[in-house]
């Protein structure tokens, strides 16, 4: 058995939706599995594909008009530290990044807009499409999974799975923001002393 269809259609149409709340959903289909005894593997599955084509109008999106887009993400602290540090990154690392980077505030999003911006082949940018997402929906199926099968009561269940994610994705953000303020002191302090040289040089 699995979860019902009902469930999965709305999952499957919350995945696909560019921003929506898709972890909420997918951590309620975990609790849904277990309290109802069923495998969340349907979750899991329908999830990754909805999210993978969401993955797909992103890069579209950022063929066409990724500059603009990924601005307008960026006005949110937590957002532009992720954003910096795919960037510094995704040319480096490349498809490792992409699937590492969904766990960061708006990585996924970003994560494909910033593809679809610097010209990634389908051929590259699918497969680690299909690879984040499935990471990514496993680790949030099984949460709930976890949060229903600890407490018999559903909603308390999705409480307790939702506040494990936000733990973890707070964890990870406030670590991300030092990361971005230090490499920016970094950057700061190099090009003082490259100007501070350069000037030596002009006066002797």
């Amino acid at each position: 058995m699995s979860i019902p269809i009902a469930a999965a259609i709305t999952m499957f149409l919350v995945a696909v939706i560019p921003l929506a709340p898709t972890e909420p959903v997918l951590a309620a289909m975990g609790v849904l599995a277990a309290t109802e005894h069923v495998s969340p593997l349907g979750a899991i599955v329908v999830a990754a594909i909805g999210c993978s084509l969401s993955d797909h109008l992103l890069y579209g999106i950022g063929r066409l008009a990724g500059g603009p887009a990924l601005t307008r993400l960026r006005r949110k602290p937590a957002v532009d530290a992720a954003t910096q540090w795919l960037i510094r990154n995704s040319t480096r690392w490349g498809v490792p990044i992409l699937i590492v980077g969904r766990w960061l505030p708006a990585g996924g999003t970003v994560g494909a807009l910033l593809a679809g911006t610097l010209r990634w082949p389908l051929a590259r940018f699918t497969p680690t499409s299909l690879t984040g997402a499935t990471l990514w929906s496993t680790y949030v199926a099984l949460l709930g999974y976890l949060g229903g099968s600890i407490v018999s009561q559903p909603v308390v269940g999705l409480g307790l799975s939702l506040g494990l994610a936000a733990l973890f994705g707070l964890t990870a953000s406030v670590l991300l923001q030092r990361a971005h303020r230090r490499h920016a002191a970094a950057e700061t302090a190099q090009l003082a002393e490259t100007a501070s040289t350069e000037q030596t040089l002009a006066a002797r």
